[in-house]
This record gives C-alpha cells, sequence and structure tokens, in this order.
C-alpha cells in the first residue's frame, strides 16, 4: 500500500524514505496525551511535550502515513508570515500584542533551523529571505504602502526593505519587474524532510505514532477511530486543512488547495537569468498568490491557488480542474522566466490547506475538557506549526510563559456558513482575485474590485 504515498508529490518521491507505513492502532487506548494527526503541528507538539515531560505517555493518531497531507506537499517556505495582519491582530489585542506576535514568528524560524540540526535533520535548509516583485505599477504602489505601513510600525529594513528595480532584478530577473519587498525571514525547506525527520525524533523521545489509523470524533478527553477508542487527559486536535473530515467540526476551515509544479533541475545558464542565488522564496504582488523556491538540485518549483473550492468541504487530490490549473502555472512560470521554456516539468501535485473565517491562525487548550487545537495558517503554516507546538506544550502542562501570552492564544475564529452559501462565497473569492489581477495588468491601476473583495478574503 505504501507504494502510492512516494508519488504524491517531488518532496514524498525524494525524502529518502520508503513511506511504509508504521502500524496501526489496534484496540482500545489510554494515554496522557493524545494527538490526531501526525503533521507539523501534531508532531512539533509531540516533540516539545515530550522533551519537557519525558514521564508522558504521548500518542499520535495519524490517517494515513506522517507528512501525508500539507506537511509534506507544501511550498517549502519557512517563513515567519502570520496570516492576520498587524492591525487585525491588534484589534484583537493591543499594538504590543501584535508586535510581540510577529517577533515570535520572526525566532519561529531560526527555532525550526535550530531543532533540525540538533536533530540531525538534513531538510536542504537555505535562509535566503522572501522577495516579492512588484511587476505592475499597482503592484509596486502596493509594495511601497507595505514598507511604509511596517514602519508605522517601528519594522525597519532588518525586517523587510523597499528594492528599486535594479537591487530587485538582482535577487529574481522576473520579466517586467519594476521593484520588490525583501525580508530575511525566510528559509526554504524540502518539507517532506523535515516531517519525516520529525517523525524519527518525536519516536525516539518515547512517542508512538500510530498510521492508517483515521480519528472520526474528538470529544472531552476521548478521540473515537473507525475501529476503537483512546482515552486520554490531553486530546490534541492537529488536523488543519483536514478538520472538517472531523463530526461536528465541518465549518470549523474551509480546505482550500493549492497546486504546485516542479521543473527539471535548470542549468547555471539558465539560473543566470533567473536569480536565486542565496535560494530566496519568491512571489509577485498579484492578489491570486504564487509562490516559488529555488530547490537544493536547482528546479523551480512554483505553487499557486486557483483551484475551485469542493462543494461540502469535500477533499479531493485530483480531478480535471487540477490539470487546467496546473497548465495555468506552467503558462504563467514560463512568461515570468522565459528561459525556463522547453525545460520539462516533471511533477505536479496540490493539498489542501485550511482557511478560518477571519482568515486568523489559533491555538488553545480547555483544561476542562481537554482539547487543545491549533491551526488555521492559510498555507502559513511551516514555521507557524513550531510555535503552536511549543505554545501547546506550555498551555498543556501548565507553564505560564511569553508564548502563552502571545494574542493568537485562545482566538476564537467564527464558523464559516453552511452550504451553499460557502461554495458560492469561497470560490467567487477566488474568481474575483484573478478578475482583479486582470484588471490591474490591463489598466495599470489598483484594482476597485479587489479592495471590495479583500474583507472578505482576508484583507483590509
Amino acid at each position: 500500500m505504501s507504494h502510492r504515498y512516494p508519488g504524491i508529490s517531488l518532496w514524498h518521491e525524494t525524502a529518502g524514505d520508503d513511506w511504509e507505513p508504521r502500524p496501526a492502532l489496534m484496540g482500545d487506548l489510554e494515554v496522557d496525551v493524545a494527538i490526531v494527526g501526525a503533521g507539523y503541528t501534531g508532531l512539533w507538539t509531540a516533540y516539545y511535550l515530550a522533551e519537557a515531560r519525558p514521564d508522558l505517555k504521548i500518542a499520535i493518531l495519524e490517517a494515513e502515513v506522517a507528512g501525508f497531507g500539507a506537511s509534506g506537499r507544501n511550498g517549502g517556505w519557512c517563513s515567519a508570515l502570520f496570516p492576520a495582519s498587524l492591525d487585525k491582530v491588534a484589534a484583537g489585542s493591543s499594538r504590543d500584542a501584535a508586535l510581540a506576535q510577529d517577533r515570535a514568528m520572526r525566532a519561529t524560524v531560526d527555532e525550526v533551523i535550530r531543532v533540525a540540526e540538533a536533530e540531525g535533520i538534513d531538510a536542504d535548509i537555505a535562509k535566503g529571505g522572501t522577495v516579492v516583485v512588484a511587476r505592475t505599477t499597482a503592484q509596486l504602489e502596493r509594495a511601497r504602502h507595505e514598507v511604509k505601513h511596517a514602519r508605522s510600525w517601528g519594522l525597519g529594513d532588518a525586517e523587510i526593505s523597499l528594492l528599486d528595480q535594479d537591487a530587485a532584478r538582482k535577487r529574481l530577473a522576473a520579466t517586467g519587474t519594476l521593484g520588490a519587498t525583501y525580508t530575511p525571514d525566510c528559509a526554504a525547506i524540502h518539507p517532506a524532510k523535515l516531517v519525516r525527520g520529525l517523525a524519527r525524533a518525536v519516536e525516539a523521545r518515547g512517542v508512538t505514532i500510530y498510521e492508517q489509523t483515521r480519528v472520526t470524533a474528538i470529544e472531552p478527553h476521548l478521540l473515537r477511530t473507525e475501529r476503537d477508542v483512546v482515552s486520554a487527559d490531553v486530546v490534541v486536535r492537529a488536523t488543519e486543512g483536514y478538520t472538517p473530515t472531523l463530526a461536528g467540526l465541518e465549518r470549523e476551515v474551509v480546505p482550500v488547495r493549492s497546486l504546485i509544479i516542479a521543473t527539471e533541475p535548470l542549468t547555471d545558464l539558465v539560473w543566470s537569468s533567473i536569480g536565486l542565488e542565496e535560494r530566496e522564496t519568491f512571489s509577485d504582488g498579484r492578489h491570486l498568490l504564487i509562490y516559488g523556491q529555488r530547490t537544493a538540485d536547482d528546479r523551480l518549483v512554483f505553487g499557486g491557488r486557483g483551484a475551485p473550492y469542493s462543494f461540502g468541504s469535500k477533499i479531493t487530490h485530483a480531478d480535471a480542474s487540477d490539470l487546467r490549473t496546473h497548465r495555468r502555472l506552467e503558462a504563467t512560470l514560463v512568461e515570468m522566466f522565459p528561459a525556463v521554456r522547453g525545460h520539462k516539468v516533471t511533477h505536479r501535485w496540490g493539498g489542501v490547506l485550511g482557511i478560518p473565517r477571519d482568515w486568523h491562525a489559533s491555538v488553545g487548550y480547555d483544561p476542562a475538557s481537554g482539547i487543545a487545537h491549533a491551526g488555521g495558517y492559510v498555507g502559513d503554516g511551516v514555521a507557524t506549526t513550531n510555535l503552536a507546538g511549543r505554545t501547546l506544550r506550555d498551555l498543556i502542562i501548565g507553564t505560564d510563559s511569553d508564548l502563552t501570552a502571545l494574542p493568537w492564544v485562545g482566538h476564537v475564529s467564527p464558523r464559516w456558513e453552511p452550504e451553499p452559501l460557502r461554495w458560492l462565497g469561497v470560490n467567487a473569492g477566488l474568481r474575483a482575485m484573478t478578475v482583479a489581477d486582470a484588471e490591474e495588468t490591463a489598466t495599470g491601476k489598483g484594482s476597485l474590485l479587489a479592495r471590495a473583495v479583500a474583507p472578505l478574503v482576508g484583507g483590509h
């Protein structure tokens, strides 16, 4: 059965792992901490808990295998991006709290790198930062506004800087580049190597991972699988985009797909015309998100949103729309980097990310029910999951810390609307962003449509 896992993505294929599933849970179980999901959130939580309290009996239950979902198939950005803006976080807390959240995210990038080194996890990590190029006058104006806004929060060039055309093109020579923003707080990684290494690291600390064990419901101090019951003092929901598959949580987040392609390894000549000498992660200033990185073996990995949301939060990994979106990605890649034309796209894949109704990630723990959770990363989860794991550790063992005081702790997002409103709203938002980008390309001016739709899709 394991033969299908390496074929999921480039990352799965090149993780250096045979993907043979660990044994499933067979029979009822009693533990101190039961975690649902062997992705980054669940594994980081187990890692830090086992480190702080080696006496705890911890079990992780995973429906497939560790790293099956977003943790193993994402774009490989370990970034300080938090899905909610400083303004939105401050509106629910304070200016100082929002800045504390921002500092914690930036420090988390280095913490991920530290643990990978300490555990001997070779995840092809390169902290080259992120360059976001502006390729229209409207995008350039947004870039200037973003940096000006950061300055109003006391953030300087060490956090984000505005690059002129020459400096931007030196980092990323995309066609039509007029300027860019740059932040050093991001590392390109091989996500599947990281998640598989983390799984081995938690097992070395005495944590048991049960794979091919699907949890169907989470109740106070209790998990129900398709066959068995797990009793625990603490149960941790670490299911992100797969949360709607759990009973009663169908409207907690919407699972939106992001799709990715990868080229064959490119020659030095091609790379000299593109840039990314420091393996910077990259994007541009369009509304419908794209993202990319240069891999350790010189491939170009390039992804983006745009695949339609499936009615009823149904999670699919392959259908006709994938091919259409992948072809759009390939066309965009060649348009941005003409030197790539004629080079093979060797891998195409996708996966779901979890979007809460207010686009605000959260972490929380209710001692009375024993239920803890973290998620709502909106695709910015590679680093955020690590912060979540450390925060859940402190919440669960009862330690008051700087982490437990962060404003995302205890945040409660509203539930999404019932169908068909959910399907209509999410897909209308995706379509609107596509139209807005076309409008800006044609007019050279900021899109009025994007401004109108922004409050519905996480903007302001």
